[in-house]
């Protein structure tokens, strides 16, 4: 499935930059195009209305000074088009550089006269082929080759005149090859580029699948155990019922089952309904100056007679003073879940030898609770011993829901293996980061940081 994302999306970016590029290169070369037509038929239009003049130039002398065939502008002479001197002008050296030919034709199509003084490359005959074309092809202006044609009528006859336009055409298309070999190009190394960073742009989504099927997974197993629990306490029930002697006590610890298993699951829909909120809460939290250093107090006194009652103890160095900005509530929940998770997954209490006239005693785990400040954040830190050993992997998992770091997933604890996810959402909430590490492989520390106020 996360091959086929991948394949999609590759195509999918390939093919819109390719529909993108060639927009873009077919826009640039049709506007290219229609420049060089429009400056040809703007020549064709000057030459065709100067003619006469232009001719009558050559034939008497091509350097003679002919001003009545002018109009004067500053400096500068200028040839005028068909409109007069509002319309497309050219000047005298536009005009001298200018290579073309005219060819003079009857109503019939046969040609009359040529003149081919202002081009070498195109002696009578080639001009009389060019003009059958121009004819045959019963359009007013065009191309024949690289020559730009315009048909006018003088009277009696048909003036065709040629302009040639090889320069600009090959530049055109000089242009044209250029700008489709670095589309190409392009297309190339950007092809190359997304296959490099496509499996990073779908990382997240491919790791948003993984985790919704090992969500539906992991609650799957979460509600199936207490509902198989319940489910043997009525068939136990039904037998009892069914029976000759009913046993009320039995029925009343069968019903006392049943109850413990829906308060199960009932907590574990209320965990998660809260840790959806939280995950939601950006806008709905009503953030206020929070005493932190008063709630870390408090609710490690809280939980210091729990702490006890397991054989274990709770150890605190608290900052005076600290300050941040956040939900009492929510952060009062935070330290609840960071030690009671601490209790429950610290190593057992032990016993150790005190010598052999004396009798061995408890030494209990110690649950080490830290508040400081760095900088312009309050750090909180949550440290207990673990048997396992905990690796990398299983830290880089354990803020995920009914992630548990046991392979055979032993809820013997009571948890259901959310109540990290929960402490992610309420530091996520208040603009904070929380991580998990280890110092020894066999220690598991938890280190909230939230900006101050």
């Amino acid at each position: 499935m996360i091959k086929k994302l991948k394949t999609r999306f590759i195509v999918l970016a390939m093919v819109s930059l390719t529909v993108l590029l060639s927009v873009i290169v077919v826009g640039m070369n049709a506007i290219n195009y229609k420049k060089v037509v429009s400056d040809a038929d703007t020549r064709l239009n000057v030459l065709e209305e100067n003619s006469g003049r232009i001719m009558f130039e050559d034939m008497m002398n091509p350097f003679g000074n002919f001003d009545e065939y002018y109009m004067d502008e500053g400096d500068d002479r200028f040839l005028i088009g068909h409109k007069g001197p509002g319309d497309h002008s050219m000047t005298r050296d536009e005009a001298e550089e200018a290579r073309f030919f005219m060819v003079s034709v009857d109503e019939s199509g046969s040609v009359m006269q040529t003149y081919t003084a202002r081009i070498s490359a195109v002696d009578t005959v080639d001009a009389a082929e060019y003009a059958q074309k121009a004819i045959a092809s019963g359009k007013e202006s065009g191309f024949v080759g690289d020559f730009r044609y315009s048909v006018s009528d003088s009277g009696d006859d048909v003036l065709i005149t040629f302009l040639d336009c090889g320069r600009t055409l090959g530049s055109f298309r000089s242009f044209l090859r250029a700008s489709i070999l670095m589309s190409l190009l392009g297309l190339l190394a950007v092809f190359f580029v997304i296959l490099y960073f496509a499996g990073r742009i779908v990382r997240p989504v491919a790791e948003s699948y993984e985790k919704q099927k090992r969500f539906i997974t992991d609650a799957g197993h979460e509600i199936k155990t207490p509902l198989a629990i319940i489910k043997a306490n009525i068939d136990l029930m039904d037998m009892e019922i069914d029976g000759d002697n009913i046993d009320k006590d039995e029925l009343k610890e069968n019903l006392g089952d049943i109850n413990d298993q829906v308060d199960r699951l009932t907590g574990l829909t209320n965990d998660l309904v809260y840790l959806s909120r939280m995950e939601e809460a950006d806008s709905s939290l009503v953030m206020t100056d929070v005493p932190l250093s008063d709630i870390v107090s408090e609710t490690v006194s809280s939980f210091e007679s729990l702490a006890w009652e397991k054989g274990k103890a709770i150890g605190s160095d608290i900052a005076p003073d600290v300050t941040v900005q956040g939900s009492t509530k929510e952060l009062e929940k935070l330290l609840s879940i960071l030690l009671e998770n601490a209790i429950k997954y610290s190593i057992p209490p032990r016993v150790i030898d005190c010598g052999a006239d004396e009798d061995g005693m408890p030494a209990p785990p110690g649950i080490d609770v830290e508040l400081r400040t760095e900088g312009r954040s309050a750090v909180l830190e949550v440290r207990n011993d673990t048997e396992g050993e905990l690796t990398n992997e299983m830290l880089s998992h354990v803020f995920e829901r009914f992630y548990r770091t046991d392979s055979s997933r032993n809820s013997a604890t009571g948890g259901h293996g959310i109540g990290l996810s929960m402490a992610n959402a309420i530091v996520n909430a208040h603009g904070g980061k929380i991580a998990a590490h280890t110092s020894t492989g066999h220690d598991f520390i938890v280190t909230t940081t939230l900006p101050l106020q």
